[in-house]
């Protein structure tokens, strides 16, 4: 499992919270599509990442495998930020404190409001349309490493192929700013996780 420093793991959490109370019913998979599209926005329009957390190549699309692990089972990551309750046999999540902006900037709020706007009241399904899209970073990468086959016939459900947001830009001074800036990002997730065992 992905270890998160506590300003990244707050971070995610307050996104987290911050997308349940701007949504109704939120599934994992509608949480984990939102987040994506978070992340993916601010890559494309400002070069900096987002959560700059990993994400891979599934079959539905798109998933940060650790928040998948963690709404999948008993809460733990992310335990002190949501909670889950069953509504029509199907799991759901919703904020269990306020949202915190210490971990954000003006401008990742707007992009958060951005995506909610015009995503947020999407279906699951509908946002998973959308990502599966032959133009999409995820399509590119199955397309790249020859899984769309499995994934249709089955005989895969998940890779560990990551999805390349630099992708999205197209010039080399923009790629080369965000891969500059999500190693940043990273190495200070990094020493502060361990920093703080």
């Amino acid at each position: 499992m992905c270890k998160f420093s506590p300003d990244s793991k707050a971070k995610i959490g307050n996104a987290i919270i911050y997308i349940a109370n701007h949504t109704g019913k939120l599934s994992k998979t509608k949480l984990l599509k939102l987040l994506y599209i978070m992340e993916s926005t601010m890559v494309r329009k400002y070069h900096v990442p987002f959560l700059a957390v990993p994400y891979e190549v599934w079959k539905w699309g798109p998933v940060q495998k650790d928040l998948f692990a963690d709404l999948s089972d008993n809460l733990f990551l992310m335990k002190d930020y949501i909670s889950a309750y069953f509504s029509d046999d199907r799991k759901y999540f919703r904020a269990k404190t306020a949202f915190c902006d210490d971990e954000f900037s003006q401008l990742e709020i707007s992009v958060m409001d951005e995506v909610l706007d015009e995503y947020g009241k999407k279906t699951a399904q509908q946002l998973e349309q959308i990502l599966l899209q032959p133009n999409s970073l995820w399509y590119k990468a199955a397309e790249k490493n020859n899984v769309l086959n499995a994934f249709k016939d089955g005989t895969c459900n998940n890779t560990e192929i990551r999805i390349d947001f630099s992708e999205l830009l197209s010039s080399p001074e923009d790629k080369a700013e965000y891969i500059e800036n999500l190693a940043i990002q990273r190495t200070a997730n990094n020493f502060n996780a361990y920093a703080n065992v």
